[in-house]
């Protein structure tokens, strides 16, 4: 009896026990599918995210493009504008002249008439009257025509004027429109780049120390580091648009201010103007940087470098991916000249051989 009890207390605890681990294994394996749901949802954002992402670099690509033209576009119409009132001035101040001499012309004529000296006796005096009564007369019809023409012209300008100025504001509010999308953009970058703001802290603060060490824009671009260098050394088949729209006045190994050679271009550029990415890259460097302004260094494919100096504002961070044309940045509006210098691994390059000139 004693060892038939004893069989049912063990069997009894036993079953406790066995029924106690089949619960913990539930749990643990409830647990799990909820962490793969989650980790699958969590793995649909980031999924989205970078859909999200491309389609805003896409979007800022063409907004860029658009600012630019339109930038462009107003700056003519606004010089054009400019040669116009410049012009009216001009002529309002001939036919002011031209006015004096019509009225001491005419003074001239009265006079003579009132005053006239044909006595036949002297014909002399009679013929010398007649050919300057004859000279002011045609002098007279001449400042005239003169006057009538440019009366014409001065109509013309203010037509002219009146068109250009229409243009102007007509692109005054396509500008407005496509500058507020563009800051759009700009800002809903902004948002999805903070994760990776706060992952590049400490890369930006040994950069600085990188910065503080070198000396030369050339030992700073060596500094940073460069894509893997190919076989293939050409940088873009087809030839790439320059970073910011402007003439280029110094060129590469031509003699600069200080009678050095340069390694790449200035380009002199509209204030604040957009600065945009040259070509696909990895930003390396975007920080102030001793005697050049704000810096921005692209790493691009095939172990090119790109340096853009002088920005006044600066809109990426150290490790993001960009695309040809996305803005990186505004030129500085007290110093609208850009030193470009494209290298590669330690060599500097010729930008001619790798952008259009605008």
């Amino acid at each position: 009896m004693l060892r038939l009890v004893a069989f049912l207390a063990l069997f009894l605890v036993g079953g406790t026990v066995a029924f106690a681990g089949s619960a913990e294994l539930d749990q643990i394996q409830s647990q799990i599918r909820q962490t793969e749901q989650k980790n699958k949802q969590l793995e649909q954002q980031v999924k989205t995210s970078d859909r999200d992402v491309a389609q805003t670099k896409k979007q800022l690509v063409s907004a860029a493009d658009k600012v630019s033209s339109l930038e462009e576009l107003r700056a003519d119409i606004a010089k054009k504008i400019a040669e116009l009132d410049a012009r009216r001035a001009e002529i309002s101040a001939e036919l002011e002249k031209n006015r004096g001499r019509v009225v001491d012309a005419s003074s001239s004529m009265v006079f003579i008439a009132l005053n006239p000296n044909f006595d036949t006796d002297n014909m002399h005096d009679f013929v010398l009257t007649s050919a300057i009564m004859a000279g002011m007369a045609d002098n007279l019809d001449e400042h005239i025509r003169d006057a009538a023409n440019k009366i014409d012209e001065l109509d013309k300008i203010r037509e002219t004027r009146a068109i250009e100025k229409e243009k102007l504001d007509r692109t005054a509010k396509k500008y407005h429109d496509e500058k507020n999308l563009l800051d759009k953009l700009l800002r809903r970058r902004s948002a999805q780049n903070e994760k990776l703001r706060n992952e590049q802290m400490a890369l930006q603060k040994k950069l600085r120390e990188l910065s503080a060490r070198a000396k030369t824009i050339s030992e700073l671009s060596a500094g940073v580091g460069s894509s893997e260098m190919s076989a293939d050394s050409r940088f873009s088949i087809r030839k790439l648009n320059q970073p910011v729209r402007g003439r280029v006045v110094v060129r590469f190994g031509e003699k600069t201010a200080l009678g050095l050679k340069s390694d790449g271009w200035r380009i002199h550029t509209r204030s604040d103007a957009l600065v945009t990415a040259p070509a696909d890259g990895v930003v390396k460097f975007a920080d102030a940087f001793k005697g050049f302004g704000r810096v921005i260094i692209i790493s691009h494919k095939n172990g090119y470098n790109t340096v853009m100096t002088n920005l006044g504002a600066i809109d990426v961070i150290v490790g993001q991916e960009v695309l040809a044309g996305e803005p990186i940045g505004r030129m500085n509006p007290s110093k609208p000249e850009m030193y470009l210098e494209v290298r590669r691994g330690d060599k500097a390059v010729d930008p001619a051989r790798i952008f259009k000139e605008s």
